[in-house]
């Protein structure tokens, strides 16, 4: 064990002795507070499966009295200059910023995400503040449209307390990115974290107290998606629902919206392509393929799953893959060299598991990995898998995985490479590796994809817009066009007072 694991391990445990000795409730109010109910779960860490403390099990009660907090808080919120929402949001980001070390460490024990990216992830966390708090004094900024006898302006005003259901790969650094752009707005709202890795939301909400978020402004309730979740969705003061997780979750989430007229926003799941032609960087497109499908364990919307090799690549490609994968550091997600660490729960390691016999049975070749890491111990060590021989009517190529498993796909034609890319139900993101810039002009619009990025990994720019189409998503997040979702629009026309009115009846 290294000197720099074994002080990992010994800072991780110091901030994980609050939630192993007391119980983790919800954020109602402004304060911690337990539960309507009796029950709970236990939050258990992926490094053994031991836990990390027990959750208590949201009831309808305790939605209500998070969304009647919301709902109470709002009108001073809303009402609340931007400049003041700026002032607290930066503050806000100080104090993730300060505290990012304790976030990463609780962050990779709870979710099994290796330090190395939950570090970055915590100081993203602050960034998304810091972007929206700077834009708070001109959220309800619209547009002035000029007539030769009216004058038309837009502004726009917070749509009141929404839902926030996040998920538990990178749940941190979701939070906020969700988040921010609410309260920068001057909505109020009620976060349900995902069961699988609740910890980082109460440091978040402990943080937005000490930040000077109003009581009731920010509200968290733990607990499952079929009770707690579904309380949120259907609740009548929750005027917007903000979602990332799995495609089938937000057609239910729709659905249970639906009674109330929802507005809904969707980051759901991918199946995404990375098409690397002959003529690319052969070193920079085999780096970007590795890192966007291993990297965060495979387990983000984000991953390019499917690569698409044109075939007269394979021959050297192939063989330089199959040894990064190999080379791939599985281990403690505290050791700073781990670059892939345990699934996040067993009912998930089982999952990614089930699809290497299912690669098998279809006639696809397992040519690394694929199997449980025994010797690590009892935590839900998976080896990072590699599927050759596959076509694109395979389960592993048409299914979301959510774990570090590639699977390759050859193609011969630039047609045959846009025909592969969008068949799928899927239409998230889309990585093109070619020298020619042509090609990758008509490439990039020729993809069903939400997000094209051409000879680059996942590069997030702030500002720019953030979601999918298909099956992938509904919506965008990023810049202003957070704003849109979180705000309606109104339009105001005043006359000039010299256009002839009709006349009736004189």
């Amino acid at each position: 064990m290294s000197a720099q694991l074994k002080s990992n391990l010994a800072k991780a445990e110091k901030y994980l002795a609050r939630f192993r000795d007391t119980l983790t409730g919800h954020w109602i109010n402004g304060a911690p507070v337990t539960s309507t109910g009796r029950e709970t779960f236990e939050n258990l860490t992926p490094v053994d499966n031991t836990s990390l403390g027990r959750v208590v099990i949201g009831t309808l009660e305790d939605v209500n009295a998070a969304a009647m907090a919301a709902a109470a808080a709002f009108p001073a919120w809303r009402d609340t200059p931007g400049s003041e929402r700026r002032r607290i949001l930066h503050r806000f980001a100080d104090l993730i910023t300060a505290r990012a070390e304790e976030i990463a460490l609780v962050e990779s024990m709870d979710c099994g995400q290796a330090i190395r990216f939950m570090k970055a992830a915590a100081l993203r966390g602050a960034e998304n503040f810091r972007f929206y708090a700077d834009r708070a004094p001109e959220a309800r900024d619209g547009r002035a449209q000029h007539q030769p006898e009216h004058l038309n302006y837009t502004q726009r005003t917070p749509i009141g307390p929404v839902g926030v259901i996040t998920p538990w790969n990178t749940p941190f650094m979701l939070a906020t990115w969700k988040i921010a752009p609410a309260l920068a707005c001057g909505c109020t709202v009620v976060h349900k974290p995902a069961e699988f890795s609740p910890l980082s939301a109460m440091v978040l909400a402990e943080v937005s107290k000490e930040a000077g978020v109003p009581d009731g402004v920010w509200n968290v309730v733990n607990g499952y998606g079929d009770v707690a979740g579904r309380a949120v969705t259907e609740h009548p003061d929750i005027k917007a629902i903000a979602f990332v997780g799995e495609t089938v979750t937000g057609s239910r989430i729709m659905a249970q919206g639906a009674p109330t007229l929802k507005r809904v926003h969707f980051e759901l799941g991918g199946k995404n392509p990375v098409i690397v032609f002959d003529d690319a960087d052969f070193d920079r497109a085999l780096d970007a393929v590795v890192f966007m499908i291993y990297s965060l364990n495979g387990q983000r919307c984000t991953s390019s799953s499917r690569l698409l090799l044109q075939r007269g690549l394979t021959e050297k490609f192939l063989p330089a893959l199959e040894a990064r994968v190999r080379n791939l550091k599985v281990g403690h997600p505290l050791d700073p060299a781990t670059e892939v660490g345990p699934l996040v729960h067993k009912s998930h390691f089982d999952k990614v598991c089930s699809y290497v016999q299912a690669a098998r049975d279809e006639g696809a070749t397992v040519a690394v990995g694929g199997e449980a890491i025994k010797e690590l111990g009892p935590g839900n060590w998976f080896r990072p898998v590699l599927f050759t021989q596959a076509t694109n009517r395979m389960r592993i190529a048409r299914e979301e995985i959510f774990g570090p498993a590639l699977t390759v796909i050859p193609f011969d034609t630039e047609v045959e490479a846009v025909a592969l890319a969008n068949d799928s139900n899927y239409g998230l993101t889309a990585y093109i590796w070619t020298r020619d810039s042509g090609r990758g002009l008509r490439m990039a619009e020729a993809v069903e994809a939400g997000m094209v990025w051409v000879n680059s990994e996942n590069n997030r720019n702030l500002p720019s817009p953030f979601g999918g189409v298909k099956n992938s998503g509904i919506g965008r997040d990023g810049g202003d066009y957070s704003f849109e979702f979180y705000m309606e629009t109104k339009n105001v026309c005043i006359a000039h007072g010299t256009h002839a009115i009709p006349v009736l009846g004189r």
